[in-house]
Parts: structure tokens; C-alpha cells; sequence
């Protein structure tokens, strides 16, 4: 009895062991990574953005990752063990990513709708002057199947999917529209329109950020002049 009591001990502390050199392993890539000057991440991070959007998981080349970064195939490999782990590490970025741009730009805040929507455009603007292939990136990986990354995306995703959608109607004055106007209808038809124009020119291949953010220009002031007094 004594004895199996040791061998269970000794078996819990192994197990302890272990997970604390996997935890200490996984932040040590990172430190490697964060390590490096922003340029040189962010060169790697939009490399990896890239060949997974262009890709599925199976068919991503690490080494075109690689050259698109402008290093070598084992140099990568210093900074992530594998790539699975970049593949994750990327998709976790990229919600980091957006939801550090969103709340650091106040962009939700007010009760102008047309405001609050310009301003959000923006905001992705920004995103996809610095990071071009992000978009399509998270959109590729959130419906990969592969095995052996679908598992982690979904946990990653989750807490993302249960979030209110941005469907429904922020706070707004009703006063200011036209009478007899659903404004929750108003509002999803305008949310729909201006996800399908961001998809649209993300999956062009030709992302002309300036041209897009005139035409969203042109398409708020189009609202207006529909559904204000």
C-alpha cells in the first residue's frame, strides 16, 4: 500500500513536471518571437497570413511562408516548433488584432449609426493596410477542417461566437430618422451590406484600401439621404 502510494506520488510528479516544461517551452518561443523588432514580426506574422489564406492548413507551404518572410525554413522553426503552432498562433493574432484596434479606437462609442459604422470601417482600414491578408486568412481558418488544427480553431473561436452579434441595433435616436422606419431592420440590411462589400474586396485580389473607404463614403451618405428626416 505504502509503496503504490510512492509510485502514484512519483508518477504525479512527473506528470507535474512535464506539463510545466511544455508551459515553459511554449512561452520560450514566444519570447524568441516577441524578442524580435516589430518590423521582422510583423514581416512573419503577414507571411503567414498570406500562404494560409491562399491555402488550405494541408496544402500551406512553411517553406513559401518562409521566403515570403524573408528567412530560412529552420529559422522559422526557431520561432515556432512547427506549423500548427504557427498556424494557432496566427489565428490568435489576428482576433488580438482586432479586438486591441476596435476598443483602442473607441470606434462602437456614440449614437450617430453612420458614425459608428465609418468609423468602424476605418478601424478595419487600418487593419488591412497593415496586415492585407488577415481578413481572409481568419475567414479560410475558421471553417478548416483539417484534424489536425480544427479542434483548436473552434476552441479559439468559441468565445467569439457567442458574442452578441454586431447585427443587432446599438443606441440611437429615433427621433432622427423617418417615421414609421424599423430601424433594427435599417440597421442589419446596412451591417449585411457593408460585411458583403468587405468580403467582396478581400477576396478580389486587388485590395484598394483608399478606393474602398471612399466608396463606403459614398454608400453612408446614400443611407442618410434614405432614412433621416
Amino acid at each position: 500500500m505504502e509503496r503504490s502510494m510512492t509510485v502514484h506520488h512519483e508518477r504525479t510528479e512527473i506528470l507535474r513536471d512535464r506539463k510545466l516544461h511544455k508551459t515553459k517551452r511554449s512561452n520560450a518561443v514566444n519570447e524568441k518571437f516577441y524578442a524580435l523588432p516589430e518590423e521582422k514580426q510583423n514581416r512573419i506574422i503577414n507571411a503567414g497570413f498570406k500562404v494560409f489564406a491562399d491555402n488550405s492548413y494541408k496544402k500551406s507551404p512553411v517553406n513559401e511562408i518562409a521566403l515570403e518572410a524573408g528567412i530560412s525554413k529552420s529559422l522559422l522553426f526557431f520561432y515556432f516548433k512547427n506549423k500548427k503552432e504557427l498556424y494557432l498562433f496566427l489565428l490568435k493574432k489576428s482576433e488580438e488584432l482586432t479586438l486591441k484596434n476596435l476598443k483602442e479606437s473607441g470606434a462602437y462609442e456614440g449614437d450617430d449609426i453612420f458614425d459608428i459604422m465609418y468609423r468602424g470601417l476605418l478601424v478595419k482600414a487600418k487593419m488591412m493596410r497593415d496586415y492585407p491578408d488577415m481578413g481572409k486568412f481568419s475567414i479560410r481558418a475558421y471553417y478548416e477542417k483539417d484534424p489536425e488544427v480544427a479542434k483548436d480553431v473552434r476552441k479559439i473561436v468559441a468565445p467569439y461566437t457567442k458574442l452578441k452579434s454586431n447585427a443587432s441595433l446599438p443606441p440611437i435616436d429615433p427621433a432622427k430618422f423617418k417615421d414609421g422606419l424599423d430601424l433594427q431592420m435599417m440597421y442589419q440590411d446596412m451591417y449585411l451590406a457593408s460585411e458583403g462589400y468587405l468580403w467582396q474586396m478581400q477576396q478580389s485580389g486587388k485590395l484598394d484600401v483608399d478606393r474602398m473607404v471612399e466608396d463606403y463614403r459614398k454608400i453612408i451618405a446614400f443611407w442618410k439621404s434614405l432614412y433621416l428626416k
